[in-house]
């Protein structure tokens, strides 16, 4: 017996595994949950304004009540996550959220809504500082960017999927049961999640090849010192270029997400029925604009450039597609404002991938959570603004064309600020 025992630790020191993609394709489906639970109200506006009564400066309050609690919840989230691990953290973040999308089932007031919007930004919050957690502690720098932009998919793929299934249980059941069974999707992963996640060194089917792998860092994931206050972290110039630019951009999204299914419905007079297909194109864009991004910096690093350069120079690539927007307000069919936003949110998506990854090149595992947070938390500021910015301008003008030329411009502004003030993403040194 201890023969046999012997050649299977031999053979599991030397076997090659991958079970860091698996990790990853679960951190792909939380977020495809995360972005399911949040969009239904943006498929569901024109049928809650119907029904209820909602103005559009209403649904910019409801949708900044979201917003406001999200960027609370995500220095929250962030801190939190760093405590507990990523194990038990992400489990309980994702059951706050799921009960949360399930009480809008209860509501029908813009109060109500409101109410459970707030609750409901509260936990979604957690979803990216876990995850981006997980995947500096998972992958080496080189990858990380590429395991962010395939999780960070499922952000494009709960928003291809919302427009078909919620319309479907929408039609037939009522709108109440859209908001109850997106939010029961939780349950299943967190069992998943619970049941199979371990960090790699103390996963047992994680082979000593790959755990050199993900540690090949010259500094390792499991790097040490204590966990550094808020206020050592925001001493560091780079904590604020990437506030400043997720602030900028981050809002962007938020427009994209809620705004869109009203937009298409206004301008063109889709209904629920018909606005399936260009959401599932746009969204379907911006998945491979978001997986293409995280590749692209590897391809970079490949060719002999500096991690930090390659990460700058696919995030200007991805600002280019951005550029379109400025002329959006000019397309007259459907079939030219389907190919600028494809271009548009494409190039968000590979933009944020390589956003969220900054974070992890330029602070240590330690720090990884509570920077994201603070980042984030910036990012949700920018979208509470422009939401209600949104709401204002569309109940006086109904004209989307300067939200619009915002959308277009952005992203250039924030590589700006980036190239300038996060030092070409050099490693901070945080003190022990």
């Amino acid at each position: 017996m201890s023969t046999l025992d012997s050649t299977n630790d031999s053979y599991a020191e030397t076997r090659s595994t991958n079970v860091r993609w698996m990790v990853c394709a679960m951190l792909f489906v939380a977020t495809t949950i995360n972005y399911m639970d949040r969009q239904v109200i943006g498929i569901l506006k024109p049928t809650l304004m119907h029904d209820i009564g909602l103005s559009e400066q209403n649904y910019g309050y409801i949708i900044a009540c979201f917003q406001v609690a999200y960027a609370l919840g995500l220095v929250a989230a962030g801190r939190l996550v760093d405590k507990l691990g990523t194990r038990f953290g992400y489990a309980l973040i994702m059951g706050i959220w799921s009960l949360a999308g399930m009480a809008h089932a209860l509501v029908t007031t813009a109060l109500g809504f409101g109410a459970a919007r707030f609750a409901l930004g509260l936990g979604e919050a957690g979803n990216f500082p876990a995850a981006i957690k997980t995947v500096a502690d998972w992958f080496p720098k080189k990858d990380r960017s590429f395991a962010t932009g395939l999780f960070n998919a499922g952000t494009t793929t709960g928003a291809m999927v919302a427009p078909f299934f919620v319309p479907w249980i929408t039609l037939r059941y009522g709108w109440h049961a859209a908001f109850l069974v997106t939010g029961l999707l939780g349950a299943p992963w967190i069992v998943w999640w619970y049941w199979k996640y371990r960090t790699p060194a103390a996963h047992k089917t994680v082979s000593r090849a790959e755990l050199s792998y993900i540690q090949s860092d010259e500094e390792a994931p499991t790097e040490g010192g204590r966990q550094p206050r808020w206020l050592q972290l925001l001493a560091y110039k780079q904590t604020w270029a990437c506030s400043a630019a997720r602030f900028l951009t981050d809002s962007i999204w938020w427009f994209y997400l809620f705004w869109m299914p009203g937009f298409l419905d206004a301008q063109y007079h889709l209904g629920l029925s018909h606005m399936g297909a260009p959401l599932m194109i746009i969204y379907g864009a911006s998945a491979v604009g978001g997986i293409a991004g995280g590749w692209i910096p590897k391809v970079f690093v490949k060719s002999g450039m500096r991690e930090g350069n390659a990460r700058l120079l696919a995030m200007f690539i991805c600002a280019l597609f951005s550029l379109p927007m400025l002329f959006a307000s000019h397309m007259t069919t459907i079939t030219g404002s389907i190919l600028v936003l494809s271009l548009a949110v494409s190039g968000h998506q590979g933009w944020s991938a390589n956003m969220y990854t900054t974070v992890s090149d330029i602070f240590p595992p330690r720090a990884v959570g509570s920077v994201t947070g603070i980042t984030a938390m910036a990012g949700s500021v920018g979208g509470v603004l422009l939401s209600l910015e949104a709401g204002h301008i569309l109940q006086l003008t109904g004209s989307y064309a300067s939200l619009f030329i915002l959308a277009g411009s952005v992203y250039m502004i924030a590589w700006v600020i980036l190239r300038l003030f996060a030092g070409g993403l050099q490693r901070v040194k945080l003190e022990a």
